[in-house]
């Protein structure tokens, strides 16, 4: 099975970036369109744990975080 018939946020991106390229009047190519859709996932990761206060290295060495079990 493929990553976008696996994963609704990859088919999401995926579908986002052929949308932007028909909009612009361009063919996409489905190799650019595939890594196009991996950069906007692994940017989303990114952000999404850079925003967690457990990474947070600001914070004071008394501040407690959650714990994951």
């Amino acid at each position: 099975m493929c990553l976008l018939c696996d994963d609704e946020k990859a088919y999401q991106a995926y579908m986002t970036y052929l949308d932007a390229m028909r909009r612009k009047g361009e063919n996409a190519d489905p190799d650019k369109a595939m890594d196009a859709a991996l950069d906007a996932l692994e940017a989303a990761d990114k952000a999404q744990r850079a925003d967690d206060p457990a990474n947070d290295k600001t914070l004071s060495p008394f501040f407690c975080s959650p714990v994951v079990k």
